[in-house]
């Protein structure tokens, strides 16, 4: 079983070469000012550089406008946008045409009636990810170490291109793996030691339990 990790949140070149070394096929940098992972655009442009060709870099925004998108393309030149806010379906196609990149749509997801939320996006985005729904009072769309019922995914259709997020870590990626045979995963608070913190040890420990997890399911 094929399994592509993105490791999200990235701020330092050590944590990048640990995601890399790790075998990330996707690096994240996320541009929102309320998140402990926010990173400017010059040190997001200099590991993007760091990474290119080595994986691919997404560049993570919060119903950013078309100024603030624009300065993130030319300046960090990201392979993919992830929109994790309210974007509408129109406004995911307007991005998509403005600026000629694949577009993640970040869905949250708590029981299975929120997986009517794909149907709007279907033919535009490339591909969803789905995080769970953020705590009362949080400020974060994501990346609030918290995880959703993986079961409702057993009523996705089988054609929906997605990424696993929310509340992953080493100690339960081998039970999401194996409820939903999700072939991309996405980790970010699971392999900090604090918030905004990236542990190297546990982006390790992480890559050593997704490639256990791949050899039993695929025994």
């Amino acid at each position: 079983m094929d399994i592509s990790v993105k490791i999200c949140g990235l701020k330092t070149d050590r944590a990048l070469e640990a995601a890399l070394s790790g075998g990330a096929a996707y690096v994240g940098f996320i541009f929102f000012p309320k998140s402990p992972r926010h990173i400017t655009l010059e040190d997001a442009s200099r590991l993007c550089a760091l990474a290119r060709g080595r994986a691919q870099s997404v560049a993570v925004s919060v119903n950013a406008d078309d100024s603030m998108l624009e300065s993130i393309v030319t300046k960090v030149q990201p392979d993919i946008l992830q929109l994790h806010g309210s974007e509408s379906p129109e406004r995911l196609a307007a991005i998509k045409r403005r600026f000629g990149l694949p577009v993640i749509k970040a869905l949250a997801i708590r029981d299975r009636a929120d997986l009517a939320l794909v149907d709007p996006y279907r033919g535009i985005a490339d591909r969803f990810l789905f995080d769970a729904k953020p705590p009362v009072g949080s400020d974060l769309p994501g990346g609030n170490g918290v995880s959703f019922d993986w079961t409702v995914l057993s009523g996705l259709d089988s054609d929906i291109d997605y990424m696993l997020s929310g509340g992953l870590n080493a100690g339960n990626i081998a039970t999401a793996l194996n409820q939903t045979k999700a072939n991309n995963i996405d980790v970010s608070s699971g392999v900090e030691s604090a918030p905004g913190s990236k542990d190297i040890s546990l982006i390790a420990e992480f890559f050593e339990a997704v490639a256990a997890a791949r050899q039993r399911l695929s025994a």
